[in-house]
C-alpha cells in the first residue's frame, strides 16, 4: 500500500510524466528480444562472431585498452550532478566477476554522454571505474566491456537490415527478437547476456504476446482478458507489481471522473479500494495538489504579464525571482523553478 501511495503522490504532484528515452550512438533500442523459437541455433548461424583465426577463440575488442586517452577533468554536462550507478562490482569467492544488471547500467551511464565526449574518452572513463576491481575480476570486466561494445556495433548493423519500417506483425517481431537474442549470446556468454538483458527480454516477449492476443480475431473479449492475464505471469515480479499499481491508479482516475460531483461517493470508493488509512492520505495529497494548482495558475498568469513588459537579462531574472517568492516557499519554489525551466 505504501508503494501505491508513493506512486499516487508522484502522479498527483507531477501531472504529466515525461519519459525521456536516452538515444545513444549505438542505438540499442528496447527491441523485442526474448526467444520462443526452439531452434535458436539456426538463427545464431547467421551471425558472424569475432574470433582469432589461428586459435578459434574470440579476439579482444579493439575498443578497450588499445590506446591512452586524455579524459577531461570535469564530467560531461549531461552527467554533472548525477550519481554513478552502484552495485556493479560483485565478485564470487574466487574473485571472479559476477555479471549483473548494474554492470550494464554502469556502461550505459557513461555511454549516454556520447557526443559530448568521444567514444574513446567515455570508454576510458568506464575503464577508470573498473580499475577499482581486483584481479581476475578487473580483466574480466574489461573483457565484458569490450564484448558489450562490439555487440552494440553489431546490433546497429543488424537493425540497419530492418530498415525504417516498424513492424506490427507478431511473427515478424518474434523473429527479430530471436535474432537479437542470438546476437547477444554470440558476443557475450550466456551468463552475462542473461544478467544484462533478462528483464528487457521478458518485457519484449510480453509485448509480442500482447500483440498476438489483441489481434487474434478468434478470441472473445473475456478470453482475450484471460490470455493477457496469463501472459503477464511470465513477467518478473517487480514488473508485475508495477503493472498492478498502474492499474490501481488508472482505476482511481476513472473513479475521480465518475464521482467528480459526489465527494462522499469518491471517499467511500477510496476507502473500499485502498483502506481507510490510505484513503485519508490520498485525500490529503489531492487537497494539497488543488492548492498547488491554484497557486501555479495564478503565478503563471502574473508571469505572462511580466513577460509582456519586455524585461530582459538580469532585470527579467530578478523580477521572476521576486514573483516566485511572492507565491511559493521551500520545496514549492524549487518545483516552480523546475517547471519554469521546461516551459
Amino acid at each position: 500500500m505504501r508503494g501505491f501511495l508513493r506512486f499516487a503522490t508522484t502522479a498527483l504532484v507531477v501531472m504529466a510524466l515525461i519519459a525521456a528515452g536516452m538515444v545513444i550512438f549505438f542505438g540499442d533500442t528496447p527491441t523485442p528480444s526474448q526467444e520462443t523459437v526452439d531452434t535458436i541455433a539456426d538463427t545464431e548461424s547467421g551471425v558472424v562472431a569475432k574470433s582469432d583465426p589461428t586459435t578459434g577463440r574470440r579476439a579482444p575488442s579493439k575498443l578497450v585498452g588499445e590506446t591512452a586517452v586524455a579524459v577531461p577533468d570535469t564530467m560531461p554536462a549531461s552527467l554533472a550532478g548525477t550519481s554513478v550507478p552502484g552495485g556493479w562490482d560483485k565478485t564470487d569467492a574466487n574473485g571472479s566477476l559476477v555479471p549483473t544488471p548494474q554492470l550494464r547500467q554502469l556502461f550505459e551511464y557513461y555511454l549516454a554522454a556520447l557526443g559530448e565526449e568521444t567514444l574513446p574518452q567515455l570508454v576510458a572513463r568506464i575503464e577508470q571505474a573498473l580499475a577499482r576491481l581486483e584481479e581476475p575480476a578487473r580483466s574480466e570486466a574489461l573483457d565484458t566491456l569490450g564484448d558489450y561494445l562490439d555487440y552494440k556495433l553489431a546490433l546497429g548493423d543488424l537493425e540497419a537490415t530492418y530498415g525504417h519500417d516498424a513492424t506490427t506483425n507478431a511473427e515478424d517481431m518474434q523473429r527479430r527478437m530471436a535474432e537479437i537474442r542470438a546476437l547477444r549470446r554470440t558476443w557475450m556468454d550466456a551468463q552475462t547476456a542473461d544478467a544484462f538483458f533478462a528483464t528487457d527480454e521478458a518485457v519484449d516477449q510480453f509485448q509480442v504476446e500482447q500483440l498476438r492476443i489483441r489481434t487474434d480475431p478468434s478470441l472473445s473479449e473475456k478470453e482475450r482478458e484471460q490470455a493477457l492475464a496469463e501472459a503477464e505471469k511470465a513477467l518478473p515480479e517487480p514488473l508485475r507489481q508495477a503493472r498492478r499499481e498502474t492499474r490501481k491508479f488508472a482505476d482511481y482516475q476513472r473513479a475521480q471522473s465518475e464521482f467528480a460531483d459526489d465527494p462522499d461517493a469518491l471517499r467511500a470508493w477510496r476507502e473500499e479500494r485502498f483502506g481507510a488509512e490510505a484513503a485519508r492520505e490520498l485525500e490529503k495529497v489531492e487537497a494539497e495538489q488543488k492548492v498547488w494548482e491554484a497557486k501555479w495558475q495564478a503565478y503563471s498568469q502574473d508571469l505572462a504579464e511580466l513577460d509582456d513588459m519586455g524585461l530582459a537579462g538580469p532585470e527579467r531574472k530578478a523580477a521572476i525571482d521576486t514573483l516566485r517568492d511572492d507565491y511559493f516557499e521551500g520545496a514549492e519554489k524549487l518545483r516552480a523553478e523546475a517547471l519554469d525551466s521546461i516551459r
